[in-house]
């Protein structure tokens, strides 16, 4: 069942980001700092776990976490898109940037915060984080679940009808594949951009505020999110841009993430390999995996590739 529950949280995880650089690169930005995006909004989030006092209505709690997050998510994603839109800069080289500042500026915060309290205030504090956490959590099917799995499968379908089944889906594909073709029928390249970029933000910093509180379940930035924004790219390329495939690529790929954290409760397990081994096996199945397909990907043909209106 451990293993179970740890596979389903690190799904979510990985759905909800890859499917924000899903949005992002559809449109045609190449979103490189999900990494980064993900410890913003992370640290967004973990503030209201800490700041909101034991006893908070359950609901409250969850509704505001998942709100800051995604909130501060999207505005660490106007980096990106100010800096790829409108000034046309490398568009990697902005989203390693921001992955770098993200992971600096929150190791800051989050020490000056905690050396600016109190004994007291600090142990309260502590407290607060850890019975909010709690508000997340139900049990179903014989098992304890998070109301981040309910909210992931939600926010899914909502992107496959978003992506294929309205005119600002339609409109986001053409300006990733042909955005001198929709901007000559009116429609506006940059503000899809945007809202493709901003769209990223917003799922990549629910996706991190649900790695640091239900999966990591520590305060500390020092190693940013550990490579899961990273990780949800890969899953994004496997999955073709398409969210069912994300979906199912996410499966896998959290599967054996959670090996990592949950190997300890299997006996076979522990004396196969060392630790260490299960640690790295995610990243390991990644680059194999990416090795032998990422010859048949088939990206949307502008990402990468800012928009001049004036060519042709």
């Amino acid at each position: 069942m451990l293993l179970i529950q740890y596979t389903l949280i690190y799904v979510s995880v990985l759905i909800l980001v890859a499917l924000g650089g899903m949005f992002s690169e559809r449109s045609g930005v190449i979103n490189i700092g999900l990494e980064g995006i993900m410890v913003f909004g992370a640290l967004g989030g973990a503030f209201v776990l800490f700041s909101l006092p034991v006893g908070t209505n359950p609901a409250l709690i969850v509704i505001l976490t998942i709100l800051v997050s995604a909130l501060v998510g999207m505005l660490a994603s106007l980096l990106l898109a100010v800096a790829a839109i409108n000034f046309k800069a490398d568009q990697t080289l902005v989203g390693t940037a921001m992955n770098m500042l993200a992971t600096a500026a929150a190791t800051v915060i989050v020490k000056s915060y905690n050396s600016a309290r109190s004994g007291g205030d600090n142990v309260s504090a502590i407290l607060s984080y850890i019975e909010n956490r709690k508000s997340f959590l139900f049990n179903a099917f014989g098992m304890e679940l998070n109301w981040y799995m309910v909210l992931t499968l939600v926010l899914l379908i909502v992107a496959v009808i978003l992506l294929y089944k309205t005119r600002f889906g339609m409109r986001l594909q053409a300006c990733g594949e042909h955005p001198q073709a929709a901007d000559s029928v009116g429609i506006n390249v940059f503000k899809m951009r945007y809202c493709g970029v901003l769209i990223s933000g917003l799922l990549g910093g629910i996706g991190g505020i649900i790695y640091i509180s239900a999966a990591n379940s520590q305060w500390d930035f020092v190693y940013g999110v550990a490579g899961a924004g990273f990780l949800a790219l890969a899953v994004m390329i496997f999955g073709q841009w398409n969210p069912i495939r994300i979906a199912l690529s996410a499966l896998i790929f959290g599967f054996f993430r959670a090996i990592a954290d949950a190997y300890m409760g299997f006996d076979v397990l522990v004396n196969l390999v060392p630790g260490e081994f299960y640690k790295m096996l995610p990243y390991i199945i990644s680059l194999i995996v990416l090795a032998f397909t990422s010859k048949k990907s088939r990206a949307p043909k502008a990402e990468g590739i800012p928009y001049d209106k004036g060519m042709r």
